[in-house]
């Protein structure tokens, strides 16, 4: 396993992040896992050097937060770096109950709650990085900046960070921290792969700037950058993705990406290597780009994910690997 500096927090992170998104079977999703499957998968991520482990109140309505704290508890909890994000409720997922009027978004009584539901999910004392999943538009900036600042003073979280926003908006935050004297988000979690490159116009440069840690979601762009075209649909999450993300997967479609796919496929042979691996190296490879979240439901997929880092990819490459993008429609702000 390599490290690296997560942006500026002097934290050592694994170059992979494991997300938690697969973890915690409840109906939603077909391809989510029980207890004993997810914590097979986290226990060989540790063996393999991954330190990193990223997950939400969301996820499987709180059951993921739950086995990941129940497995780090066997460990050494100095050598983790945990991870988790609030905004959306933690019934999200699920199609029984709605979600009471201040479970969700980011007012101060919405973070202090959730943020010590989290914790206790966990079964820790302070999260090592909290994220705002997404940017509130009913909640203004400052009070959300006060409530996680509050929250850094009281050790309950280390780091702050965010997710999928406009770049606007997160230079608005940035400044509002320094015009306040209040924790900067340290993070930016955003959507970025080689089928989504939207980021590299405005915010993947601001975070360069600011010395901001970037650790990408969705790196294989829900598992489209791991198998050919033709053969996306035959696996049990991509035919639920078909339906449930028929949108974002129409986007990774159209801006080049049936050629792009082509592409990662063909470099994979060349190189006797999984397109999984081709398409996480690519990211690997990018200067902005700290640590992927990595989420699977499988130890073989994850062992390919850590083999991806020692692969080499040529200026060469990596430009054909990028040559027949074209824009597309942002999409994962919402």
């Amino acid at each position: 396993m390599e490290y690296t500096t997560l942006g500026s927090t002097g934290m050592e992170v694994s170059r992979i992040c494991l997300g938690g998104m697969s973890f915690g079977s409840n109906g939603h999703h077909e391809w989510a896992l029980d207890e004993e499957n997810s914590r097979e998968i986290i226990e060989r991520a540790i063996d393999l050097g991954i330190n990193f482990f990223d997950t939400a109140n969301a996820y499987s309505n709180g059951r993921s937060e739950e086995i990941i704290g129940d497995v780090l508890s066997e460990y050494d909890r100095d050598e983790q770096v945990v991870a988790t994000k609030g905004f959306f409720p933690t019934n999200l997922m699920s199609d029984k109950d709605e979600p009471h009027p201040n479970a969700s978004g980011l007012s101060r009584k919405a973070i202090e709650q959730e943020l010590q539901n989290s914790l206790d999910r966990l079964g820790m004392d302070t999260i090592d990085l909290y994220q705002i999943h997404r940017w509130d538009y009913d909640t203004p900036i400052e009070q959300t900046l006060r409530a996680l600042d509050d929250a850094v003073r009281r050790n309950q979280i280390r780091y702050t960070g965010a997710s999928s926003m406009w770049a606007h908006q997160f230079q608005d935050a940035l400044h509002t921290s320094d015009c306040l004297g209040l924790e900067r988000f340290a993070t930016m979690q955003n959507h970025y792969n080689l089928f989504y490159r939207e980021e590299e116009r405005e915010m993947l440069p601001l975070c360069r700037k600011e010395g901001i840690g970037c650790m990408p979601w969705s790196p294989l762009a829900r598992g489209y950058g791991a198998r050919p075209h033709e053969e996306y649909e035959s696996t049990e999450r991509g035919s639920d993705d078909a339906d449930s993300w028929s949108d974002r997967l129409a986007i990774y479609r159209a801006g080049g990406g049936v050629e792009i796919n082509n592409r990662i496929e063909e470099l994979a042979e060349e190189k006797g290597v999984t397109m999984a691996q081709i398409s996480l190296a690519w990211l690997l490879h990018q200067d902005a780009v700290d640590a992927p979240i990595v989420g699977t439901t499988s130890v073989d997929h994850l062992e390919d994910a850590v083999e991806a880092i020692d692969i080499g990819l040529s200026d060469s490459d990596i430009e054909y690997l990028e040559e027949p993008y074209e824009p597309v429609p942002i999409e994962g702000h919402e």
